[in-house]
């Protein structure tokens, strides 16, 4: 089996190296990743400049391929640059933080997975749901987060999530045009209650600009808001992790509405056809 790791949180990410080790024991382990952390670029590509590829050395001594590209970008050059279209598996991450519900729409993590399926191999992204602590600017010096701060990473927990799953797609192997989306709560192995098959829940962001003037007076914006989700619907990926379920969504990329294509129909029925430009 040849499996091809990508990430968006970049190639030196802990989280793709424990991922990476851990899948080593299904069969050869491709890793390319972008050479810096790409998080929140969407299923996005590079057309505007040329895209490099490095062989580089990982801190556990593994070799590995750095690119200056998005996650979309290294699941292409992997497919025909590095592994020649010869890929069984695609899998993206572990993403330090949660893809749930509406996340999707902005993450390189489950854009990797996007792009495999696209190139029409089985894949999935998989997650840890761990809640970003950020720094906190303190006087007299950068931020940073104290040792108390530091947020325990169950990495383990997913990666062993991540085998379980390839294992499964190895004998059941996923339809044309559907990825998996996997979460996982920042939990020790032994403390996972199972997994659960997951529909995606409603999670956003409100109050979403925050306005600032910088000391030469000029406005500028800063993009927060504070998280709004909807624990309280079971089925979905959202209620699953948030009471200690593994979560996995199957995910198809097409995504018409198809329940509006009758009425729209109708609609468009009793439209005036405009011809006159008026």
């Amino acid at each position: 089996m040849r499996i091809l790791v990508t990430n968006d949180d970049g190639v030196y990410a802990e989280g793709i190296r424990v991922l990476a080790e851990r899948l080593r024991s299904l069969g050869e382990v491709f890793i390319v990743a972008p050479d810096r952390p790409r998080s929140a670029t969407g299923h996005s590509i590079t057309l505007h400049k040329p895209l490099r590829l490095h062989r580089v050395h990982l801190p556990d001594g593994s070799i590995a391929y750095a690119t200056n590209g998005t996650p979309t970008d290294c699941v292409t050059l992997g497919v025909h640059a590095v592994l020649n279209h010869k890929v069984d598996l695609v899998v993206s991450g572990i993403n330090a933080g949660p893809n749930l519900g509406w996340d999707l729409t902005y993450s390189g993590t489950i854009a990797a997975a996007i792009e495999g399926a696209i190139h029409g191999i089985s894949a999935f992204a998989i997650s840890l749901a761990a809640e970003e602590v950020l720094p906190v600017a303190r006087s007299g010096g950068a931020a940073e987060l104290s040792p108390s701060e530091q947020p325990v990473l169950y990495y383990e927990t997913a990666a062993l999530a991540a085998l379980n799953i390839a294992r499964l797609l190895q004998e059941h192997p996923l339809p044309e045009h559907t990825f998996l989306n996997v979460n996982v709560p920042n939990l020790p192995p032994n403390e996972i209650k199972g997994y659960q098959i997951t529909a995606l829940g409603k999670r956003q962001y409100a109050d979403r600009i925050e306005s600032r003037v910088d000391p030469a007076g000029r406005p500028y914006y800063w993009l927060s808001g504070s998280l709004v989700e909807e624990r309280d619907q079971p089925g979905t990926d959202v209620y699953a992790v948030a009471h200690g379920y593994v979560s996995i969504t199957p995910i198809h990329l097409d995504f018409t509405a198809y329940e509006l294509m009758e009425p729209m129909q109708e609609w468009l029925s009793k439209l005036r056809l405009i011809t006159d430009g008026v």
